[in-house]
């Protein structure tokens, strides 16, 4: 400061060392602005509050674009966005795997037969080019049988028409034709019948290895398991309300279907329209005497994730979860499952990269061996009602 000081004293000539000084000071202070801006704008994306309304999570996403900045977006749920918002160029690439491995999947294979599965994936007439058709091109290949509801008929892909309004405040109605459909129609194709957004990467053999542990002739209900906590009439005492979550996707049996098909349109027992998917099901399967499954693994790891890995080995988490996961909100890589099943809000490139970590990359030398992950009893009863408070076993 006393160089600037001499240099801009009254009544004094301007020495070279002056000039050169201070126009140093006006070039860096050039350079530092748009750095110190964008970090300022950086900072307040890592920090964007996220809200939770109603029972489903509106996670904001914003674009912010400056003359030396790139696009910073953050997450936000899918069903949130306008469909033209979704620019991805994952329907550009060559989704064909030509590479070569030398992996032992018999046990992989073996579960394929013994334990079926039938997916079907919640899309629209907007996303079918992108995540649906990435679905259908990575995870989709390892399925017993996949099926694409929208709002509208497809052929090409192919997807299948419910003629339902699309928007937030239909899915209730959308998933509970889509699984009137399932029960119509492919009742016998499979054991297992697991519903998924069409934002969701699902690693097959590690959905069947659980279900290799479960007995689908009993009514199931498996997925990320949330609890809201509420209070009740009357009395006044704080209760759970218990479904699993939507974005993670989740696993009824075929005696949980078999349940909804009989008696899933009596509006006593099961939400028709409106309302969160999620709940409004999870409600339906409780009322049905279905029994939510502990889908943890033996060490309490989470399988079905309502995020992408990064939340959860950073617990990056906005405030509702920690109140609405009956887990505890665990994080770091020790609190997910070595036999992850499911993650959520995966844009369709990162599908692509999800199928090559998994998939393709390898530490060279390394042999993994099996684990035993599963629980010997999964289940735990849910009362009709869910009038009592669930605790994990």
């Amino acid at each position: 400061m006393s160089i600037l000081a001499e240099c801009v004293s009254p009544g004094k000539a301007p020495h070279r060392f002056c000039v050169g000084f201070l126009m140093g000071m006006v070039v860096a202070s050039l350079i530092a602005a748009p750095l110190i801006m964008n970090g300022d704008n950086y900072y307040r994306y890592r920090t964007e509050p996220v809200s939770h309304v109603g029972g489903v999570s509106r996670m904001a996403m914003q674009e912010e674009s400056t003359e030396r900045s790139a696009e910073l977006w953050s997450e936000r749920s899918v069903l949130d966005r306008e469909p033209q918002d979704i620019r991805d160029p994952a329907s550009d690439l060559d989704t064909a795997d030509r590479h070569l491995h030398r992996d032992d999947n018999t046990v992989a294979q073996r579960l394929t037969e013994e334990v079926r599965v039938l997916v079907w994936v919640m899309t629209s007439p907007q996303t079918l080019q992108s995540r649906a058709k990435m679905i259908r091109d990575t995870w989709g290949k390892r399925t017993n049988k996949i099926l694409f509801f929208s709002s509208k008929s497809d052929p090409d892909l192919p997807a299948i028409g419910l003629n339902v309004t699309e928007g937030r405040t239909h899915l209730m109605e959308k998933t509970n034709r889509a699984f009137r459909y399932i029960y119509d129609n492919h009742m016998d194709d499979a054991d297992w019948f697991m519903k998924v957004d069409d934002d969701t990467y699902v690693i097959m053999e590690n959905l069947r290895y659980l279900l290799s542990g479960e007995n689908s002739s009993e009514p199931l209900f498996l997925g990320h398991h949330f609890h809201l906590r509420y209070r009740s009439r009357g009395a006044g005492t704080m209760k759970y309300l218990h479904y699993q979550s939507g974005g993670a996707g989740y696993v009824i049996s075929k005696e949980a279907l078999r349940r909804f098909g009989e008696k899933g349109r009596d509006e006593k027992l099961c939400r028709q329209t409106h309302g969160a998917e999620d709940i409004g099901f999870g409600q339906c399967m409780i009322n049905l005497g279905v029994r939510i499954s502990n889908s943890t693994d033996v060490l309490g790891r989470s399988r079905f994730h309502c995020f992408p890995p990064g939340h959860f080995t950073g617990g990056r988490y906005p405030s509702w979860y920690h109140a609405y996961d009956a887990n505890g909100a665990r994080k770091g890589v020790q609190s997910m499952s070595d036999y992850a099943v499911t993650f959520h809000y995966i844009r369709p490139s990162e599908m692509q990269t999800l199928d090559y970590l998994i998939y393709h990359l390898r530490p060279y030398g390394v042999l993994h061996a099996l684990q035993n992950l599963n629980r010997e009893h999964n289940t735990t009863s849910l009362p009709a009602g869910h009038s009592e408070v669930f605790a994990q076993p």
